[in-house]
């Protein structure tokens, strides 16, 4: 059983230092971050594979939790519905850049599992998240297309933090 404990404590450890690699913004405006975001490309995963026109919302609650709603189609855009709600919690009220989100039926770490690690600071227009691990990574956007040369300079500056930029599938979105 001490090996055991040895060896769990030691992957906590591990996990632990891991989290405190990632570079997140150095201010979040909750207020400012709330509402709808767009999708624009993510690593797949299996809780996202298949899905297009992706989008996640979020609304400040009373007791300053956040609500999560994030919905997508299978495999085209007038596909079956994929949706999921949940809630957040700041984690680093310092900077309010590291979050944690619950979902139903999810595995509920004690960590933040929200990390934000690029935010376009003036106008709250596109933000890039990702988790402790690298496991995931989203570029979101306030709007369902982003700029070429703009997502050109966050793919650079994903890579320049360490990031597996080839990786990144784009998420089809409505054009409007």
């Amino acid at each position: 059983m001490t090996t055991l404990k040895t060896g769990l404590s030691l992957i906590c450890l591990l996990f632990l230092t891991a989290c405190g690699n990632i570079q997140t913004v150095p201010q979040v405006d909750i207020e400012r971050y709330m509402g709808l975001w767009y999708q624009i490309s993510a690593y797949e995963t299996s809780f996202n594979q298949g899905l297009v026109g992706v989008t996640a919302e979020y609304t400040l609650l009373a007791d300053g939790s956040v609500q999560v709603y994030n919905k997508g189609f299978q495999e085209t855009l007038d596909g079956p519905l994929d949706e999921i709600l949940g809630t957040a919690v700041v984690v680093d009220e310092t900077t309010n850049s590291r979050l944690k989100v619950s979902f139903p039926g999810v595995p509920n770490f004690p960590w933040a599992n929200y990390l934000i690690v690029i935010l376009d600071a003036e106008n709250y227009q596109y933000a890039v998240v990702t988790d402790p691990l690298k496991y995931t990574l989203f570029v979101l956007s306030r709007t369902p297309q982003l700029d070429d040369g703009l997502y050109a300079d966050i793919v650079q500056e994903l890579q320049t933090q360490g990031f597996n930029t080839e990786k990144l599938l784009l998420t089809p979105q409505p054009a409007f």
